[in-house]
């Protein structure tokens, strides 16, 4: 499962992220990092352009149109 789903599932925190990155990085995917993390174009370009948190703001809005509440630890 990509990191999008997983997070959208409220499976994991987004500070996983970090080790997707570091998973693709070593790995020999032959996808882009946006594949890899599940993103679609726009998700990408604001994360580049802005930052972490507003990635993590715009999939948090999906998980809330979603009903989907935080992770489990959180819970």
């Amino acid at each position: 499962m990509k990191f999008k789903e997983r997070y959208l599932a409220g499976e994991i925190p987004f500070e996983e992220i970090d080790r997707y990155i570091e998973d693709w990085g070593n790995s020999d995917e032959p996808c882009t990092l946006r594949e890899y993390l599940g993103l679609n174009a726009e998700e990408e370009d604001v994360w580049i352009s802005d930052s972490d948190e507003a990635l993590m703001e715009l999939l948090d809005a999906q998980k809330k149109k979603a009903g989907i509440k935080g992770t489990q630890a959180e819970s």
